[in-house]
């Protein structure tokens, strides 16, 4: 049943297609004993000692059969299932719910007592999507859309791809709206750990995440993750990416995959990213979403066992005295464009064609998989891949040989094992593959055992050999080291990279395929879900150390998290300080805080001026615009504001009032003829990027250049200046989207610091301050604010107010949301302040003498 917290959700979509019926009960949530879940509310209630994970996907690990006889549905594990093997990852006494759909349609009036009974005996959950719902979601925007893309396969016309439609991404909702109910009904999400599995479901951590802010939740993506040229084509690319990062941890199979996550996150969100010990996380609102790269693996014990069935001992044996006296090399890929069973089979046909002697020696055993989904596409793939394995078998087959064999029929494993088995080489020439098991499995069966070679007449000591080439587009590439890596798209590389593998020295194979083994037999499927679920552990520990709250709509939804000493400054709250206080020193940075960062008009307003005037003329009061900006627009900009103290370029330069002087905080700059033409040959290698020259610093400026290219000439600039000025009083350092070499020790926290000082060297120690900015530089005025008033000579501790504007982490205890709520905070000081300005000598006296 949708609960009522995430209806709003739907609201993006309309019509028939979200009429969802209800689900015929609701599931009691807290399971207490192995299979049977007790009544009660999980919001204040903990699970039973037992760990539990709550594992999500499309399917669930079930065969189900209906018996027509007995008019009853027959329902059995499916342990060839990944779901089911990383089981083995968890510790035993780790209870694994499962929640997904079956493989086939349920009558609503069947449904109920189906539920339960997958509960109790299997630990699984139904989701029961309706079926119009269902072939929209899998067979229409999965399948159509989503699989196509990440595949890089665009829609360039009506013959090639399907267009985006909104109502399948309208059943897509629904659909991962249906999980998410489901997932509610058993979760306890105080204690339960929740692992979402591929592309299916990529919004469903949206709908989690706005139901429970704390939910302990990870996501895998099982397929490739496409460039961002590809990936923004997505109509609704915000909204995925969006859902993603409601996870605490994104996992990947490759670094390629995670790499181009991570720059659609930062082309189309803004988000930059950190590698720290190891780790590379992503800061979403005070979050920390870590990604994690990590190949999935196989389960050896089930392969094993497949192996020593008699049935495979049989196969092989019959598939070797097939081949005898020949070389097998063997394919097994599923029939879909992506595969590249075509082009695999040109370049055998080049091999052939090159080398005559492999004629009648060479046989190429291509076993098909059944299509997973249905098309012109594979039409047109199964079509192509018949007509080029009929021609070569033409030109170059005998009446004893037939050098292609197309298996496209179910082959049951043990028969798959039989080929892994005899094969001496296997070729993955897929044009673009998510993981890819194949080549793992036939390590595995190259390998061997007692009973396989005892079958095949092979001695129990002897050496083990193996050769694969591989596409190196697909994700099992990179972590098979020994494999010959060819580009699927050249055919004459293939063909000679199979011709080095079936010539290459046996001393060699054995090399190679040792080394390929113990990474296959270490890293398995056990180990692979082990070490997702240890990371996600890690990324969910600091949750209950901050306050969470959700903003945003729809499916734009995210969770704003925060230390929880921070909070909102009142107004009412910091004006009843203000009355009561006599000594007020007020900080203010300039862009972002008092004018809005977006602004094209940087100059204040009248409002803003006004508001200054009434604060700087009140006597009691020492107020200061501190901020990055140059002296020379400053002074222009607020010269209206006679008595408004002014700290320009963080600082280096300085005056307490319009009719003091500028003085500088440091004099020797003789560090810029050094930097400006390291600058220049950055910014002419880098389009899009500029100088900035200021009177007391250089900064470089890479906003308007690529986000990728300028972040990585960012981080060489940064190098490239700290080495030549290694032995010069200046600093350098990199910001957002800058990078700023100035003097050394010239920073907004040293203005608050010299301030402060001098009140309290003139006898007027502050009761109260106030400091509100809105970048990392004003940081370090809110870490000089509270270091300064902890120092001996301050007497009595003031009242502090150091605010950050934006919902962020910060060293200030407050924040403003913007620069209007920024400006409603001034108005209400600057209504309580005095109207007239007295003393102000006295200040302006003692502020000369300090500097």
């Amino acid at each position: 049943m949708p609960s009522r917290s995430c209806a709003n959700l739907l609201d993006m979509a309309s019509g028939d297609i979200l009429d969802i019926p209800q689900t015929p009960r609701g599931l009691p949530r807290v399971m207490t004993v192995p299979g049977i879940i007790a009544d009660g509310d999980s919001d204040g209630m903990s699970s039973s000692c037992r760990e539990r994970k709550i594992v999500v996907a499309n399917m669930l690990p079930l065969h189900a059969q209906r018996d027509t006889t007995a008019k009853k549905w027959l329902f059995s594990l499916d342990k060839d299932s990944l779901l089911l093997q990383l089981k083995d990852g968890f510790s035993p006494e780790t209870e694994v719910v499962y929640v997904g759909s079956l493989k086939v349609d349920v009558e609503q009036s069947e449904q109920e007592e189906v539920a339960q009974r997958l509960l109790e005996e299997f630990k699984c959950v139904p989701t029961f999507v309706p079926h119009d719902i269902q072939e929209k979601f899998y067979h229409g925007f999965c399948k159509q859309q989503l699989w196509p893309l990440f595949h890089y396969m665009l829609p360039m016309c009506p013959d090639h791809g399907d267009r985006f439609d909104r109502q399948m991404w309208q059943a897509y909702v629904s659909a991962n709206k249906v999980f998410a109910d489901k997932v509610m009904e058993v979760v306890n999400p105080d204690d339960d750990y929740i692992w979402i599995q591929d592309y299916h479901l990529m919004v469903l951590p949206t709908f989690l995440r706005k139901r429970y802010h704390r939910v302990k939740l990870g996501f895998f993506l099982h397929s490739p993750f496409p460039s961002s040229e590809i990936y923004r084509t997505l109509p609704v690319r915000d909204e995925i990416l969006k859902g993603l990062l409601n996870c605490d941890l994104i996992g990947f199979h490759t670094f390629d995959y995670a790499r181009h996550f991570l720059s659609c996150c930062s082309r189309m969100l803004g988000l930059d990213y950190e590698s720290k010990r190891g780790h590379i996380g992503l800061d979403y609102f005070g979050r920390t979403v870590y990604i994690k790269i990590l190949p999935v693996g196989i389960h050896m014990g089930r392969l094993e066992s497949v192996m020593n069935l008699s049935s495979t001992f049989d196969k092989a044996k019959e598939v070797q005295e097939q081949f005898k006296g020949k070389k097998v090399i063997l394919g097994v890929d599923d029939m879909d464009i992506f595969k590249g069973i075509s082009l695999k089979l040109l370049a055998f046909e080049y091999l052939l064609q090159q080398d005559q002697s492999l004629q009648g020696k060479l046989v190429l055993v291509q076993i098909v998989n059944p299509a997973r989904s249905s098309g012109k596409d594979v039409q047109e793939a199964k079509r192509e891949t018949y007509s080029t394995a009929e021609r070569i078998n033409q030109i170059y087959g005998r009446s004893n040989y037939e050098p292609v064999i197309l298996i496209d029929r179910p082959v049951p494993r043990y028969e798959k094992t039989a080929y892994y088995a005899v094969a001496e080489c296997c070729l993955v020439n897929a044009v673009r593959d998510g993981m890819n098991l194949v080549p793992y499995k036939y390590i595995v069966c190259r390998q061997g055992s007692p009973g396989m070679d005892d079958a095949m007449g092979i001695k129990t000591d002897s050496p083990r050999t193996s050769m694969l080439v591989v596409s190196e587009f697909i994700g099992c590439s990179p972590s098979l080291s020994g494999a010959i890596r060819v580009n699927p798209w050249d055919i004459e590389a293939v063909a000679e990279a199979l011709n080095v593998a079936i010539t290459m020295s046996d001393s060699e194979k054995q090399l190679r395929h040792e080394k390929h083994y113990r990474y296959v037999s270490s890293h398995d499927v056990a180990y692979w879900a082990r070490s997702f679920m240890q990371d996600l552990e890690r990324a969910c520990k600091d949750h209950y150390s901050k306050r969470c709250w959700g903003i945003g709509l729809g499916l734009g939804f995210r969770v704003i998290a925060l230390s929880p000493n921070f909070r909102k400054l009142s107004i009412d709250h910091i004006v009843s300080s203000y009355r009561r206080t006599q000594r007020r020193a007020i900080f203010l940075d300039y862009d972002g805080t008092v004018v809005p960062q977006s602004s094209l008009v940087k100059a204040p307003g009248a409002e803003v001026i006004t508001l200054l005037n009434s604060l700087s003329n009140d006597p009691k009061n020492t107020v200061y615009i501190v901020s990055g900006r140059g002296r020379k627009s400053l002074s222009e900009w607020l010269a209206p504001c006679a008595r408004l103290g002014i700290a320009a370029e963080h600082g280096y330069f300085i005056r307490s009032s319009k009719m003091s002087d500028w003085e500088c905080l440091a004099s020797d700059l003789e560090w810029k003829p050094i930097v400006e033409p390291v600058m220049k040959l950055y910014t002419e290698t880098t389009d899009g990027s500029y100088i900035e020259p200021k009177e007391s610093a250089l900064v470089w400026h890479h906003q308007d250049a690529d986000p990728d290219f300028g972040s990585c000439q960012a981080k060489e600039l940064l190098d490239h200046l700290e080495n030549v000025l290694s032995n010069e009083p200046a600093v350098v350092k990199r910001g957002q989207h800058i990078v700023e070499v100035k003097p050394q020790g010239v920073t907004k926290g040293l203005v608050a610091q010299k301030v402060l000082s001098m009140m309290v060297d003139s006898g007027t120690p502050p009761d109260f301050i106030m400091c509100i900015g809105d970048d990392r530089s004003d940081e370090d005025m809110f870490e000089s604010i509270l270091s300064s008033v902890s120092s001996p000579s301050v007497s009595a501790a003031p009242d502090i107010f150091a605010c950050t504007v934006g919902q962020k982490p910060s060293k200030a205890k407050y924040y403003l949301d913007d620069t209007a709520d920024v400006l409603r905070l001034l108005q209400g000081l600057g209504n309580a302040s005095c109207p007239k300005p007295r003393h102000t000598a006295h200040f302006q006296v003692a502020f000369d003498s300090v500097l």
